[in-house]
């Protein structure tokens, strides 16, 4: 286990608290000493709390003097009842455990009369997971590779902050529906290591759908910090009362390339992920695909597999398929070594996890094979290569990730071409086991998502992330705080900025991405774009004369990058110090009024795909969507989310 002591000595000297800049650190509890004060100054209050029945109160939380308790987090397990308690003037969280005996669980400090403060310290975390699942196989506070997830779900990805998961957990219940509640990519979107964070070991990431790079973590928050802050989540509103299994997927695991050198830290990072994504380009890149046929014999030759590229061949002829013999070869000749990457980084996994993981269950994690970074778009034939060639390894595929023509955030313009597309791919998937993963899942029209659902028989996942940063923009736009206003034009105006850059920037493909984004943003308003782009002071003057809206798309594309900029700069993405942490802290400090639009947006969001695509039915979705509009305020949503 990594020691986080380096990670909290760092946060604690910059004035970092978890109220305001959750997840940055793997553990939950940066001042253990300060924490168990708090409990002991409580201890009256607290023991009188443990005494009330719980049944009927089931609140988000209770505040006594210095900590929160959160009565719907009630656990039983073994001989204890526990619950998570917070210090309420820092963040700092813990388990405070009722029942005969110590708890085996890791930093466990006595209070007396049968009471036991757990610190939630990362190196608890997977001790707590085996004593729960040892318990209970069903439990349902981690996420869990179990259930309808091996072959559905939508993914909601957290590109932004935590801020999504209450209306996440809000959406399943209501819906009775799993889905992977937590979706990043890493290492572009999470630090996979914070000790590289502190010794400035991070490096610069390709963004292609804005034709720059950004800086790894990107976010601000840690994987390991996710991975235990949204168990904690979960855990506080009671969702685990719902025995509904959820997912965390880290996303675009990267193989090969720069990453063999950080391999084990990427596995260790992401060892509670539910469900890994493995992301073929890295390796791709690094070894350019075979061109002439001369080249492609010396690949083949070189691969020594020809008895595997028989069995391949094998498996994939009973599907009907035009497969070219040549062409998959050069196919397998480009794959190959990626995919032995692929096998050696699956591998790691299985081990950390028996390493970590005391049950089979908690040991389980589902896969999918991302292959949309292959050049066009993807046919049947490849997509039968890639999937019997990951069988022929060993690897079991449960999603696979076609590149079918979405880009991020615009519709598909023809859904009957689509449907054709989506019916081809699926009927080799089929084959196989596997579902279909959309990527760039955002933004996509009705018809999209239906065609989409039905043709797979809802075996598929839709992955989203921009989406959540753009629900937070309209709940900001909204809002009648005047903090919140702030915050909303600050960040317009960040991205506004962004665009005018890109837009006559040397790079010619930032330069492209802008001026689309510029474009859409004028047509939308039915504004001109003459003279928009003779000079950056013209579409300056374009863009200023506009009313900020969060539908404007160069704020939809860039407005991610302004959570850890510091002091708002374009010149300071991905500033993971001081002034970057004060940039996030913005987004924690907005108004209840701005976490309820926020969290019916989001909410609202995800109904609508379940509906689209069939995975939860219409009148259930109506049912859900009349009850939602109803909450009248935060503290109404809390109660509803816990009810």
């Amino acid at each position: 286990m990594r020691d986080t002591r380096a990670i909290n000595r760092f946060l604690l000297g910059l004035g970092l608290r978890i109220r305001n800049n959750p997840a940055i650190s793997p553990d939950l509890c940066l001042d253990p000493h300060s924490l168990e004060q708090a409990v002991r100054t409580d201890l009256p209050q607290l023991r009188s709390l443990l005494r009330e029945s719980t049944a009927g109160n089931r609140s988000m939380r209770r505040s006594l003097g210095l900590v929160d308790v959160f009565p719907a987090s009630e656990l039983h397990v073994g001989s204890w009842r526990v619950f998570v308690v917070e210090e309420r003037a820092t963040g700092d969280a813990g388990l405070l455990a009722e029942g005969a005996g110590p708890i085996p669980l890791p930093a466990a400090v006595p209070l007396g009369d049968g009471l036991q403060l757990v610190p939630l310290l990362w190196e608890g975390l997977a001790p707590l997971k085996n004593l729960l699942l040892a318990d209970d196989p069903g439990c349902t506070v981690f996420p869990v590779a179990r259930g309808t997830l091996s072959r559905s779900s939508l993914g909601i990805g957290a590109r932004f902050t935590t801020l999504h998961w209450p209306a996440v957990a809000w959406a399943m219940k209501e819906l009775g529906l799993s889905l992977t509640a937590n979706q990043n990519s890493i290492p572009r979107e999470l630090v996979y290591d914070v000790d590289a964070m502190l010794e400035d070991r991070l490096v610069e990431v390709p963004f292609p759908f804005i034709g720059g790079t950004v800086p790894e973590g990107h976010q601000g928050q840690s994987v390991e910090g996710m991975s235990h802050a949204a168990v904690v989540a979960y855990l506080k509103c009671g969702f685990h009362r719902r025995r509904i299994p959820w997912g965390f997927n880290a996303d675009h695991q990267p193989i090969g390339g720069r990453f063999d050198a950080i391999e084990e830290e990427l596995v260790q990072g992401c060892a509670f992920a539910s469900y890994i994504t493995f992301d073929l380009s890295p390796e791709l890149a690094a070894t350019p695909p075979p061109e002439t046929p001369e080249d492609v014999d010396r690949a083949f030759a070189a691969l020594d597999a020809a008895d595997l590229f028989r069995r391949v061949l094998a498996r994939v002829a009973p599907l009907g398929l035009s497969l070219d013999e040549a062409a998959a070869r050069r196919l397998f000749a480009t794959l190959l070594p990626a995919m032995r990457k692929l096998v050696r980084r699956d591998e790691a996994y299985a081990r950390v996890r028996r390493e970590l993981f005391t049950t089979e269950i908690g040991r389980r994690y589902f896969r999918e094979l991302s292959i949309d970074e292959l050049p066009g778009r993807t046919t049947p034939e490849t997509l039968a290569v890639c999937l019997a060639l990951a069988e022929a390894l060993g690897v079991e595929i449960h999603y696979v990730a076609p590149a079918i023509g979405f880009q991020k955030n615009f519709p598909y313009p023809d859904d009957v071409e689509l449907r054709r597309t989506v019916e081809s791919l699926t009927a080799v998937a089929r084959g196989f086991g596997s579902s279909i993963g959309f990527h760039s899942g955002s933004g996509k029209s009705a018809g999209n998502y239906a065609v989409a659902g039905d043709v797979t028989r809802q075996g598929l996942e839709i992955k989203t992330s921009g989406r959540y940063t753009y629900e937070m923009g309209v709940a900001l736009s909204r809002s009648t705080d005047p903090r919140d206003a702030a915050l909303w034009n600050d960040w317009y105006g960040f991205t506004r900025n962004l665009a005018i850059e890109g837009a006559f920037s040397a790079d010619p493909v930032r330069q492209r991405f802008a001026r689309e984004f510029v474009l859409h943003a004028l047509a939308h308003e039915g504004r001109s774009a003459d003279g928009a782009f003779a000079s950056p002071e013209a579409l300056r003057a374009a863009l200023s004369d506009l009313v900020p809206s969060p539908d404007h798309m160069f704020f939809f594309e860039y407005n991610f990058l302004y959570v850890l900029a510091a002091a708002g700069s374009t010149s300071r993405l991905g500033d993971h110090g001081a002034a970057g942490y004060a940039q996030r802290a913005r987004f924690y400090g907005a108004s209840d009024e701005a976490r309820l639009l926020y969290a019916k947006g989001v909410a609202g969001y995800i109904l609508f795909l379940a509906e689209t695509t069939g995975l939860a039915s219409a009148p259930r979705v109506a049912a859900a969507r009349e009850r939602l509009a109803a909450l009248p305020d935060h503290d109404a949503f809390e109660r509803d989310l816990v009810a």
